[in-house]
């Protein structure tokens, strides 16, 4: 158990690892795109005046922008499908240690030690290919979950999931979704004053920054889209409801029939959440 408990550790560290290397390399390529856009753009109304300063600008732009496709390779398809694939590596094994604890099928029986061996071996034979991106990762010190029987996998497993995890991300997905729309709104409403400056008073400089502002403001959407924040907040709120359901009707007495099949379909809830991301990051 401690050796399993370890190698989901190892795998969520890793998961986490390539989580945030793609949101950085998405992050250095909206800025680098932004910045690329100024630059070129102050570059070519600066020049006349001073056309040191305006060619280090047009430097700047294209140093810039020609680094944008090379950053954000690192958040090609191949590395998001390396990152939810690692989830779900790491979810599983952590599924198949809670039911161990509950002592639920297929964990009743006195071979259950070795039902469990073999379970996390298949798991980590389908993703042998990924092993590498967990190599030099130490397991973190902790303890075994404190379940022993169903109900305190719903208090551990469960509730916590919930209120530890989902029910936070989707409030911090929701605050990042609103954060995009407002950027994108003062981008909007700066490129409608300059348009405006630009037609009352006939200022060629405004009318190139009217088309700077434009592309800055494509990219922060494009950016939100890539990042899928609102398809995160409603994944994370659909999975804590469908759960907090499945407590609900327990403490009502009106759940599945059996521990077994309760168990199943909390685990079903939350891997469905990693599988529904593999299908949605791969397929856009």
């Amino acid at each position: 158990m401690q050796w399993v408990w370890a190698r989901q550790s190892v795998w969520s560290q890793a998961a986490n690892e390539a989580k945030r290397a793609i949101g950085r390399a998405r992050k250095l390529g909206l800025v680098l795109g932004a910045t690329g856009a100024c630059a070129g753009t102050a570059a070519a109304q600066v020049m006349a005046w001073n056309g040191t300063l305006g060619k280090v600008l047009a430097f700047l732009a294209a140093v810039t922008v020609g680094l944008v496709p090379v950053v954000t390779k690192a958040a090609g398809p191949q590395q998001v499908g390396d990152w939810t694939r690692l989830r779900s590596v790491s979810e599983r094994l952590k599924g198949e240690v809670y039911a161990y604890l509950a002592h639920v099928d297929p964990y009743r029986d006195p071979d259950a030690h070795q039902v469990l061996l073999e379970r996390v071996e298949r798991d980590l034979t389908d993703a042998s290919d990924l092993v590498g991106r967990t190599i030099g990762i130490a397991p973190r010190a902790r303890s075994l979950p404190a379940v022993t029987d169903v109900d305190s996998y719903l208090a551990v497993r469960v509730v916590g999931q919930v209120e530890g995890y989902y029910r936070p991300r989707a409030a911090h997905m929701g605050q990042r979704s609103t954060h995009v729309r407002r950027v994108e709104v003062a981008l909007a409403a700066t490129a409608v004053l300059l348009g405006a400056v630009s037609g009352a008073f006939g200022g060629s400089s405004a009318t190139a920054w009217v088309a700077t502002v434009t592309t800055v403001a494509a990219a922060v959407t494009a950016h939100a889209a890539s990042s899928r924040y609102a398809y995160q907040e409603m994944e994370f709120s659909r999975t804590a409801t469908e759960l907090e359901t499945l407590i609900a009707q327990r403490a009502a007495g009106a759940g599945p029939a059996s521990d077994d099949v309760l168990v199943a379909r909390c685990e079903r809830a939350i891997s469905a959440q990693n599988d529904n991301w593999v299908t949605k990051w791969l397929s856009e």
